[in-house]
């Protein structure tokens, strides 16, 4: 995700307008006043680093997510390494997560020290199931990680109930599912702990990046907080190993806490975007998947079609960017070193998904004309 640009529409050489993946610079021109006001306050104050910005919303975070303790840190990244290495049982070294959501939790397990292996998931949610959790879970691991991928808060009491039996921590990445509730409940208020990113394209972004690790228990919170800050116990006095720089500056934290009241209109604005794509494919080649409930907040429109190629060319030609979320499952990833590994679901999905346009300020024209090009594969 590195690099992401604000784009506007633009006309292409045929003269047909081309709908952008993303746009920052609407959301910015938007929130311009507040964000401004936001950044005076905090040149004013003086604090730069873990001041009273910074402090206000850790509190706002907590309440909005209905749990005890919010953390800000540096990166949804350093969010994930810090959750997976405080909860990690004593004499386990195994990290078990999907390999189908970018590699993110794959790189922050292996920065806190952990092995890796993969579950597979279910073929119409994508995310880790019950029966792919079981297939894969063995008495070495010791913290599975869910993502709640695209926005989709999926079926996370069976999942934690089911690993807490066999004495199985649970880390929720929400990096894209903030907002979504369950029964009442919060994506992130599941699991031991969670991880979240606040990285500009997220549904909570900031003017660059920044996450948070959120929880209800107060040894996991104390651990975090001394984690996050080189393993302090006071200033200068390491009492624990493993300790990090990742700090959430104060200027982002302003900016989070003014958006933070907005989330909500503009997760149920994403999932009205994805119900008129999904009904614009309807009969037709592609398969949208729906964002239908407060469970989902449709961080991306996601589709599948087996002939993607052909699918992306023609939609472009429609005047419609698409991306591909995420193209290369981690066991495959050269990086990381992994075994292959026999997860038919997720390989079969790779070859076959792709995002569409999908972000709050998309016009109703421009949603339109993704419909129209959606329309015209039939």
């Amino acid at each position: 995700m590195a690099g992401v640009l604000a784009m506007a529409s633009l006309i292409d050489d045929a003269g047909v307008r081309m709908i952008p993946m993303n746009d920052l610079s609407r959301g910015i021109s938007r929130d311009r006043l507040l964000l401004e006001e936001s950044i005076r306050d905090v040149l004013d104050s003086g604090y730069v680093v873990m001041g009273p910005r910074h402090k206000a919303f850790e509190g706002a975070l907590a309440e909005y997510l209905g749990v005890e303790h919010a953390l800000g840190v540096a990166s949804g990244t350093d969010a994930l390494e810090l959750a997976i290495k405080t909860v990690m049982p004593a004499g386990k070294s195994v990290v078990l997560t999907a390999a189908n959501a970018g590699g993110y939790t794959s790189v922050a397990a292996r920065r806190a020290g952990f092995d890796v292996r993969y579950a597979d998931v279910d073929a119409e949610t994508l995310c880790i199931s019950l029966d792919t959790l079981e297939a894969a879970l063995d008495s070495e691991v010791g913290v599975v990680v869910i993502t709640h991928l695209y926005g989709r808060l999926t079926d996370i009491r069976g999942l934690v109930e089911h690993c807490h039996a066999r004495g199985v921590r649970v880390v929720e990445d929400c990096a894209q599912a903030i907002g979504a509730r369950l029964d009442g409940r919060s994506a992130g208020s599941f699991g031991d702990v969670a991880a979240i990113s606040f990285y500009p394209t997220k549904n909570l972004g900031a003017i660059g990046d920044g996450g948070a690790v959120v929880t209800s228990d107060e040894q996991i919170a104390r651990e975090v907080a001394q984690l996050r800050q080189y393993g302090w116990s006071s200033k200068y006095s390491i009492a624990i190993p493993g300790g990090v720089n990742s700090r959430l500056d104060e200027i982002q934290a302003a900016i989070l806490l003014a958006r933070l009241p907005l989330l909500d209109g503009f997760n149920q604005r994403r999932r009205e975007i994805v119900e008129r794509y999904r009904v614009a494919a309807s009969d037709g080649p592609l398969r949208v998947l729906a964002a239908d409930g407060e469970h989902h907040v449709a961080h991306l429109a996601v589709a599948l079609a087996s002939d993607r190629d052909d699918v992306r060319a023609r939609l472009e030609a429609g005047g419609v960017h698409t991306d591909v979320h995420f193209p290369v499952p981690d066991y495959a990833q050269p990086g990381l070193g992994s075994a292959q590994a026999r997860l038919p679901t997720t390989h079969a999905v790779a070859g076959q998904i792709f995002s569409l346009p999908c972000f709050p300020e998309l016009r109703d024209d421009e949603i339109q004309q993704v419909c129209d090009a959606i329309k015209a594969l039939r």
